[in-house]
């Protein structure tokens, strides 16, 4: 059974910084790509960052050089360094794991940016 489990949010006050992990069970993660994604209430779901299992990566415009996105195979984690935080990056943040077949999701953590 594959599981993500995302950790790492809070409350921050707007220019601070925060690091999120999305821990993976119960498949081989190495093999997979990642995504990080956000959603604020009444809005879509919006694709943050992503990582392919060769270490390729791109990022929405909106964190280009505030948020890096990085794995560590042997933990089968994947992280979302935020910094620079900002009030409209308030959101649930999610992690994706990309299958051909059947993508998987965590749970999801919340991150509040006050200004």
């Amino acid at each position: 059974q594959v599981q993500l489990v995302e950790s790492g949010g809070g409350l921050v006050q707007a220019g601070g910084s925060l690091r999120l992990s999305c821990a993976v069970s119960g498949r081989t993660f190495s093999r997979d790509d990642m995504g990080w994604y956000r959603q604020d209430p009444g809005k879509e779901r919006e694709l943050v960052a992503r990582i392919s299992a060769s270490g390729g990566i791109s990022y929405a415009d909106s964190v280009k050089g505030r948020f890096t996105i990085s794995r560590d195979n042997a933990k089968s984690t994947v992280y979302l360094q935020m910094n620079s935080l900002k009030p409209e990056d308030t959101a649930i943040y999610y992690c994706k794991l990309v299958d051909p077949v059947l993508d998987y999701w965590g749970q999801g953590t919340q991150v509040t940016v006050s200004s």
